[in-house]
């Protein structure tokens, strides 16, 4: 007689120990609750302590015959918990990924957290708590992010004035548009400069008024404004380059803001490059604000691979962003702003 004593959770897995181990054939003897040891033992659920008993010469007859069965349940179970576990892996992996998928792409991209949280807390208003796949996430992630990036209304204002910090292409980029204008849309246009600080900026913008055979004019001071005004009365657009300006510098911003109030331009462009830094970007276009820009225009898209900086620029400004520039020739590399050319660029597609 073999007699064996079991301390299990329930009667089912005592069941199934019995069979396993002592045969079909094996007597349930006594059975009782009993409190698990130790202190802690007290506050957990109490066991069950069943004994069963076995004639010994049965045993191995009755383990035999049902030792396959058992062994095919448990590997029926452990093959099915596996794959419990498995699939639960892979949906939380599908979730997770689907929930990071924004913030990976996004801060890779050098977009600020800031403005990603913003982007997320929208989507997840606009699904509100239904479930949301991985094709219906990329719509509201283009959506969003075509909120931001707003186009300019392309409206060719007469008197237009551009303002920015030094070296973000500024000089450039207003005869750029100059040749725009005159070559392209057959435009009477006119330069005027008032960037009589940097050595050779005058110089450069009449070079390209001469190449363009376009008037040309500078403003040395405040009372110099309306004469120029008045030789450029026959033109249709007046580009008016200004001094680049350290965002950090309030006096001299405040210095171009005496100018441009003299100018009374009919549009203020904010000129930025793609390559300045997220929080210089912020810093800028934050300082900026006393000159009360109107559009944001993007320069060096040439010169960087990544371009968060464009959804910065938005974000931060809340204004259409009216051309890119992409590269240094005149007047081939520079365009007006696609909203879908710029949420591929952001979205690092």
């Amino acid at each position: 007689m073999i007699v064996k004593r079991y301390i299990v959770d329930n009667m089912q897995e005592a069941m199934v120990k019995i069979r396993y181990e002592l045969g079909n054939d094996a007597v349930i003897v006594s059975q009782r609750k009993i409190r698990q040891k130790g202190f802690l033992g007290f506050f957990k659920p109490k066991k069950i302590e069943v004994t069963a008993a076995a004639d010994d010469k049965d045993k191995k007859s009755s383990k035999h015959a049902v030792s396959s069965d058992i062994e095919k349940e448990i590997a029926e179970l452990k093959n099915m918990v596996e794959n419990l576990v498995k699939n639960n892996k892979e949906t939380k992996g599908t979730k997770k990924s689907q929930k990071i998928r924004i913030k990976e792409n996004l801060l890779n991209n050098d977009v600020p957290e800031e403005i990603i949280e913003n982007i997320i807390e929208s989507i997840k208003k606009e699904n509100g708590d239904g479930k949301i796949n991985a094709k219906n996430l990329e719509k509201l992630l283009i959506k969003y992010t075509r909120e931001l990036l707003k186009e300019d209304d392309k409206t060719d204002s007469r008197v237009q004035a551009f303002v920015g910090p030094t070296g973000v292409g500024k000089t450039t980029t207003v005869a750029k548009l100059a040749s725009l204008y005159s070559l392209y849309r057959n435009k009477k246009v006119g330069l005027i400069t008032i960037d009589t600080y940097r050595i050779g900026a005058v110089e450069q913008l009449k070079a390209y008024a001469e190449i363009l055979n376009i008037p040309f004019g500078v403003i040395y001071s405040i009372k110099d404004i309306p004469n120029v005004l008045n030789q450029m009365k026959e033109c249709d657009i007046i580009l008016v380059d200004t001094t680049g300006r350290s965002s950090k510098n309030a006096m001299q911003i405040a210095e171009t803001k005496k100018f441009i109030e003299e100018i009374k331009p009919d549009k203020i462009s904010l000129v930025l490059s793609v390559t300045t830094k997220q929080r210089d970007i912020k810093s800028i276009i934050e300082n900026y604000k006393m000159l009360d820009y109107n559009n944001i225009i993007l320069t060096k898209l040439d010169e960087t691979d990544i371009y968060g900086s464009i959804l910065t620029a938005a974000y931060y400004s809340k204004k259409p962003i009216s051309y890119i520039t992409v590269g240094q020739n005149v007047p081939d590399d520079i365009e007006e702003a696609n909203s879908d050319k710029l949420i591929k660029l952001v979205l690092g597609e």
